[in-house]
């Protein structure tokens, strides 16, 4: 009799990588910021099927914001349901942002996420990084 293979949850770890960033940008600096997310989105992100090939993160409103992510809807019966390429607000602090808008201003740089991972408390994270190219 054949059991079942259940694919295993991500407690932490990466989630979901960017390879092509890598490649098609020089990163300069790496900035790790905090995701908003809600609860279907987080078990989506656990069962490690988001996209981040054509995702990027910028400025709306003063605030740091990732958009065109994939997060794929959860199938597990919730019935609330979201977008799956909704924008989705960044944490970081003022200093950060100021900094991160500062580079891309002078150097025409753009900002990149590389991975979303889960760190040892089991938040979602975001490794954005300031690319050239």
């Amino acid at each position: 009799m054949a059991e079942a293979k259940k694919k295993s949850l991500i407690s932490h770890g990466v989630a979901a990588q960017n390879r092509k960033a890598r490649f098609d940008y020089a990163i300069k600096d790496t900035v790790e910021a905090g995701l908003v997310l809600r609860g279907p989105e987080v078990k989506s992100l656990r069962h490690g099927r988001a996209t981040l090939t054509d995702a990027w993160a910028g400025e709306r409103e003063g605030e740091m914001w990732i958009f065109n992510l994939y997060i794929p809807e959860y199938q597990g019966g919730v019935l609330s349901r979201f977008e799956p390429r909704a924008p989705r607000k960044l944490l970081l602090k003022k200093k950060q942002i100021d900094s991160l808008l500062g580079a891309v201003a002078r150097q025409g740089a753009t900002l990149v996420p590389l991975d979303i991972h889960f760190n040892e408390k089991g938040r979602a994270k975001v490794l954005l990084g300031v690319g050239e190219g």
